[in-house]
């Protein structure tokens, strides 16, 4: 198996529509695009972050061998960190950004879901201080 070592992460969420996802992420979540194109595939980064945001008809939008179809949702997701979540929920909310969650506390932090257009879910958390 070929290694890749630059450090990036790789992340691939199945979108209904490649053009709102990538305007979601450089809008609202500070991502860069980096290749495009749609209606089929698009990649944005975040660091060393590599969102690979698949549509319908990307390859990754096949159905499987059994039928099943892949599609966007579910409860796995990218975890980005925050300075202030009080901040951020404010901005994100006057934008009119849906949350599935409200702000929780924990021993780590707190943390807040949001859904991207197309229902992936995206974690904001701010670590605890100290």
């Amino acid at each position: 198996m070929t290694s890749h070592t630059d450090g990036t992460v790789h992340v691939r969420y199945l979108v209904d529509d490649v053009q709102a996802a990538v305007d979601f992420y450089t809008t609202h979540l500070g991502f860069s695009a980096n290749t495009a194109f749609p209606p089929a595939f698009a990649d944005v980064r975040r660091g060393n972050l590599r969102l690979l945001l698949s549509g319908p008809a990307s390859s990754a939008g096949r159905p499987m061998p059994d039928g099943r179809t892949p599609h966007p949702g579910g409860w796995n997701r990218i975890h980005l960190l925050v300075d202030d979540i009080a901040a951020e929920v404010a901005r994100l909310r006057a934008a009119g950004v849906e949350f599935r969650s409200d702000v929780v506390s924990g021993p780590g932090g707190r943390q807040i879901v949001l859904d991207d257009p197309a229902g992936n879910p995206v974690e904001l958390f701010q670590p605890a201080a100290g």
